[in-house]
């Protein structure tokens, strides 16, 4: 039975292990620097606008994602949900958990009174495109980012 709940410090290490599992976590990701890890957890936790959530089966985290909640002016004050990363451990995929990670996530913006949920995704990640689009996500922009 999954159970998905918001995450804890002792959920970092796992969450962290399922980021740097593909093939772009490989190379952004930092497995071995876990304080690094714990003061970014820290400041979400902290965040009354951040929701880091992990499914759970069987007391075992097997996937996670995030959800940040954005007010703001345009569509008449419309309130937002970003939907970032969105993981399923290695030996879950293809079961119906991410569905299961997203449905939760789109309930959770209902909840409290988004107007609409979004996301991006890398341009490499045709399969989590075609996923997302099964879910119902239109693929409706262009995405930019500066690195500093």
């Amino acid at each position: 039975m999954i159970h998905i709940r918001r995450a804890t410090a002792p959920d970092v290490e796992q969450i962290v292990a399922m980021l740097a599992d593909d093939h772009l976590g490989r190379d952004r990701e930092s497995p071995g620097d876990q304080a690094r890890y714990a003061r970014a957890f820290d400041a979400v936790d902290a965040d009354p606008n951040q929701f880091l959530a992990v499914a759970e089966d069987g007391g075992e985290v097997v996937g996670t994602l995030q959800l940040t909640f954005i007010p703001g002016l345009s569509r008449r004050g419309a309130r937002r949900a970003m939907v970032e990363g969105v993981r399923v451990r290695a030996d879950r995929r293809g079961g119906g958990l991410g569905a299961q990670l997203m449905k939760w996530a789109v309930e959770e913006a209902r909840r409290r009174d988004c107007a609409l949920v979004f996301l991006t995704s890398d341009a490499s990640r045709d399969g989590a495109h075609r996923f997302y689009r099964r879910l119902g996500f239109a693929q409706s922009h262009l995405g930019f980012k500066l690195l500093l």
